[in-house]
C-alpha cells in the first residue's frame, strides 16, 4: 500500500510542476497533496509542523498568484479600474480555449480597464505590460516553489528509503 501511495504521491509532485505553467492545473496545491500522500504511508512518520509550514506557504503562494498581476498593473501606473481589469482577464484567460490566453486575457483585461477609465493608449498599454509581467513573476514564482516540494519529496523519500523500499 506504501508504494502506491509513494507512486501516487510522485506523479501528484510532477502534475504540480507542469501545473505551475498549464492555467487548469492548481499547480501548488497539487504538489502538497503529494507532500501529504507521501506523509500519510506508514513508513514516513506524519510531521505536522511540516505539513502546516508547506500549507502556509501554499495558501500564500495561491492567493498572491491572483493578485501578483494587478499589482503589477498598478505598480506601472495603473487604475483601479485596470487591476480590476486585469484580475477579471486573469480568470477569464483559464475558461477561453484559445492558446495562450491565460497570457493575453489579462495583458487585453488591464488595457481595457485603462481605456474605460479614460486613459490614453499609452498609459493603458504601459499598465497592460504591468499586469503582463506580474503574470510572469506569478508563474515563476510558483514554478519555484513546486521546485522546492519536489525536492522536499525526493528528501523525504531518500530519508526513509530502507523503510518504504
Amino acid at each position: 500500500m506504501d508504494l502506491i501511495l509513494v507512486a501516487l504521491a510522485a506523479i501528484l509532485m510532477l502534475v504540480g510542476i507542469l501545473g505551475s505553467f498549464l492555467p487548469m492545473l492548481p499547480g501548488i496545491p497539487v504538489s502538497w497533496a503529494g507532500l501529504l500522500l507521501l506523509h500519510l504511508t506508514s513508513a514516513i512518520p506524519m510531521n505536522y509542523t511540516y505539513l502546516g509550514i508547506t500549507l502556509l506557504i501554499t495558501i500564500i503562494i495561491f492567493a498572491l498568484q491572483y493578485t501578483i498581476p494587478a499589482l503589477g498593473t498598478k505598480y506601472l501606473g495603473g487604475s483601479k479600474k485596470g487591476m480590476f481589469g486585469a484580475t477579471i482577464g486573469l480568470f477569464a484567460g483559464i475558461f477561453i480555449p484559445i492558446p495562450f490566453a491565460i497570457l493575453i486575457a489579462p495583458f487585453v483585461g488591464a488595457y481595457l480597464g485603462e481605456i474605460i477609465n479614460k486613459a490614453d493608449s499609452r498609459t493603458a498599454l504601459k499598465a497592460a505590460t504591468g499586469s503582463f509581467i506580474g503574470l510572469l513573476a506569478s508563474t515563476f514564482m510558483e514554478f519555484i516553489v513546486t521546485a522546492i516540494f519536489l525536492l522536499l519529496f525526493i528528501y523525504k523519500l531518500w530519508e526513509f528509503r530502507a523503510l518504504l523500499f
